[in-house]
């Protein structure tokens, strides 16, 4: 990013999570978010989640398991475990990273009969499936033609890359959390200069945090641009703009 940081807009919609975090919902995962909130009333009793990493699948994806009291299933001790014996008598499920799964599965048609069998015994039950993954369900190699069809019929809603302004608001609410008021000007300084991430955020505030306790300093734009220094050995990135915009971890906020 090049030029003066326009203002951004932090006053947003939010959610309570199970950790008792805020989702803040912006365009980024909005369609996202509608679906979970729709929820029981989905067309089909399977939903698609895909988005890049750090986009809020994980995140998104406990605010649904609270509610519909699923469970987290093992996806790879689906090619192993009967898919009742590791449901139990939940009416609700979750295999996060499904995609990946088939993908990396030393069995991967064992994996796609297990998920197969999970979700017709979902549907039986009346119940419902939530899979996630980074990439579409049309770019999943799966060797189950049954599988294929059923996931293709499913709704499918993707989460963007955290924009600025979702980045901003999470940063403040991770200084609120921290009891710190933050000016505006820090955070559009910082948010020109760091990796585009949750990681990269959480890492600045917990960073700046020290640094004020240990300078007993408010946070400024000055303590803001010595920390990015010292972590970047010795340049905030003025000369760059923002880093190079891997994502390291998810929140899942």
């Amino acid at each position: 990013m090049t030029g003066r940081p326009r203002q951004l807009p932090l006053e947003l919609p939010h959610r309570p999570a199970l950790d008792r975090a805020d989702f803040l919902v912006t365009p980024a995962n909005e369609l996202a978010v509608a679906w979970i909130d729709a929820w029981p009333d989905w067309p089909q009793h399977a939903l698609l989640l895909h988005g890049p990493a750090g986009s809020g699948k994980t995140h998104l994806t406990r605010v649904w398991q609270h509610r519909a009291g699923a469970a987290i299933l093992d996806g790879y001790a689906l090619g192993r475990l009967d898919a009742p014996a590791l449901l139990g008598a939940a009416r609700a499920a979750v295999v996060e990273d499904a995609g990946q799964l088939l993908a990396d599965a030393a069995e991967p048609g064992a994996v796609a009969r297990g998920l197969l069998h999970l979700y017709n015994i979902l549907g039986e039950r009346g119940g419902h499936l939530l899979l996630t993954d980074v990439m579409p369900a049309r770019a999943w190699p799966i060797p189950l033609p049954d599988l294929a069809s059923r996931l293709g019929a499913a709704p499918s809603a993707a989460l963007g890359a955290p924009d600025d302004t979702l980045l901003a608001a999470v940063m403040v609410k991770l200084f609120a959390d921290r009891q710190l008021a933050v000016p505006p000007d820090v955070v559009q300084y910082l948010l020109t200069r760091i990796e585009r991430s949750f990681a990269a955020v959480r890492q600045v505030v917990a960073d700046l945090d020290r640094a004020a306790l240990a300078k007993r300093s408010a946070i400024t734009v000055p303590l803001a641009r010595d920390v990015l220094n010292a972590a970047h050995g010795g340049s905030d990135g003025d000369g760059d703009g923002k880093g190079d915009g891997t994502d390291t971890t998810p929140p899942d906020h």
